[in-house]
């Protein structure tokens, strides 16, 4: 199971004093015991839920390199993308433009989709089959360039 993959990593970083593998592999525990105690929920954390957990938390290291590379903090920012390296060999390889592109082209044929009011119906049957190996906002962007033409 991936969770207890990650503890096991974890427990290596730590024998390495790897610090930075140390604080991201402790956040993404830390959202896994969240998750397995919150109210409805089983104590049972399966693989696809922790990829979308590690991908929350690579999304806002994303973002909070962003933020500190704009601020002029290079330092934080090389902190949060070292720790994103770490969460990123959790997640499946992201899919290349053309393997998007087909899916995409796919779902449009599927829903007959020929404009933009389609966007909804397109994004609804690609985001299925994507299966967290392109973000939304990617998605998007590529559907909305093939719905409103070049």
């Amino acid at each position: 199971m991936l969770a207890d993959q990650i503890q096991t990593d974890l427990q290596q970083a730590m024998k390495a004093r790897d610090a930075r593998a140390v604080a991201a592999l402790r956040m993404v525990l830390a959202r896994i015991k969240e998750a397995r105690t919150s109210v409805g929920h089983g104590d049972d954390v399966d693989d696809d839920e922790v990829q979308t957990l590690i991908r929350r938390e690579a999304k806002r290291r994303e973002e909070a390199a962003t933020t500190f590379r704009d601020a002029g903090r290079d330092e934080l920012a090389a902190t949060e993308t070292a720790e994103l390296e770490v969460l990123r060999r959790y997640l499946p390889a992201e899919l290349s433009d053309a393997q998007l592109s087909s899916l995409i082209d796919a779902a449009i044929a599927e829903t007959a989709a020929s404009g933009p009011g389609d966007l909804g119906r397109v994004m609804g049957a690609v985001m299925p089959r994507v299966g967290g190996q392109a973000s939304g906002t990617r998605v998007n962007a590529l559907v909305r360039e093939r719905l409103l033409g070049p």
